[in-house]
C-alpha cells in the first residue's frame, strides 16, 4: 500500500504553461481578438473556429476569470518575445556582490599596491569590498597599526568608494567595508560601452592597414621600373663592346703596360 506522500507526488509537477486550443476545457470563453478588440462571450467551439480562420492559436490568458479570458495570438511568437524580454531583464539586473580583501598590519609596499589595485577594480565594477586586517601573535596588542592601514587604504580609493562600515575589531581581525560611489547598473553599462568601442576598433583596424599599404605601394614601384627595362641594359653593354681601342678605360691601359715592356 503506497504511503500518503507517494500518493500526493504521483501526479508530478504542475505545468505553468497556459492552456491553448484543444486543451481548454470550458463551455464558453470571453474572447479577445488578435488586435486586442473585445469580441465578447462566445462558445468554445466558435472561438476555436475563429482561431482556425485567422490561422492563430486560442490562448487562455486569465484562467481564474468567469468565464476564462482567451485571446487569439501566435503562441510561438508570443513565447519567443517573452523569453527575449526575460533575457533582457536578467541582463540589466544588478546583483550587489561583497568582495573581500585580506591584509596584514606589516604588509610590504609592493603587496599593498597589488591589494589596492584589486580594491580599485572591485569598486569600479560597482561591488562592495570588505577589508580584513589579520593580526597574529603580538600584533594583537597594536590594533592602531591596522586602523591606520585601513584609513590609508580608504583615503587612497576615496575617488571610487566611501567607508560604509567604520573599522571595528572582531576577535583577531579588524574589519571595514567600502561602498562604491558608482551603482552596479552604471558600471555594467560603462563596461558594455567600453567593450563595444574595443570591438569597433578591432573591426576598423584591418581597413586602416589596407589604406597604409596602398599609400606605400607607389614607393615600392620605383625599383620595379629599373628591373622592367632589360633592353636598356643590353644596349649599354653593346656600346661598351663596340667602342674603339682608343676609348679604353684607364684601368685597361694600366693592365697592358707590363706586356709592352717585356716586348
Amino acid at each position: 500500500m503506497p504511503s500518503a506522500a507517494a500518493r500526493c507526488n504521483r501526479g508530478g509537477s504542475i505545468s505553468t504553461e497556459p492552456r491553448i486550443n484543444d486543451r481548454i476545457r470550458v463551455p464558453e470563453v470571453r474572447l479577445v481578438g488578435p488586435s486586442g478588440e473585445q469580441v465578447g462571450i462566445v462558445p468554445l467551439a466558435k472561438a476555436l473556429e475563429l482561431a482556425q480562420e485567422y490561422d492563430l492559436d486560442l490562448v487562455e490568458v486569465a484562467a481564474t476569470a468567469r468565464p476564462p479570458v482567451c485571446k487569439l495570438m501566435d503562441y510561438g511568437k508570443f513565447k519567443y518575445e517573452s523569453a527575449m524580454k526575460a533575457r533582457e531583464a536578467r541582463k540589466n539586473q544588478a546583483h550587489t556582490v561583497i568582495k573581500e580583501m585580506k591584509l596584514r598590519p606589516k604588509i610590504d609596499p609592493h603587496d599593498y599596491d597589488t591589494k589596492k589595485g584589486h580594491v580599485v577594480r572591485f569598486l569600479k565594477q560597482g561591488d562592495k569590498v570588505k577589508i580584513t586586517i589579520m593580526f597574529r601573535g603580538r600584533e594583537q596588542s597594536r590594533p592602531e597599526l591596522g586602523f591606520r592601514l585601513l584609513q590609508r587604504l580608504a583615503s587612497d580609493v576615496e575617488e571610487l568608494g566611501f567607508i560604509e562600515s567604520n573599522p571595528k575589531q572582531d576577535g583577531r581581525n579588524m574589519i571595514m567595508v567600502l561602498g562604491p560611489h558608482k551603482k552596479k547598473t552604471e558600471a555594467m553599462a560603462e563596461a558594455r560601452e567600453a567593450a563595444a568601442i574595443r570591438k569597433a576598433e578591432r573591426q576598423g583596424r584591418p581597413a586602416e592597414d589596407d589604406e597604409a599599404a596602398a599609400d606605400e605601394a607607389p614607393e615600392a614601384e620605383a625599383p620595379q621600373e629599373l628591373a622592367e627595362s632589360p633592353k636598356a641594359a643590353d644596349e649599354a653593354a653593346e656600346e661598351v663592346l663596340d667602342a674603339p681601342a682608343g676609348d679604353e678605360t684607364p684601368e685597361a691601359g694600366i693592365s697592358e703596360a707590363p706586356e709592352a715592356a717585356a716586348s
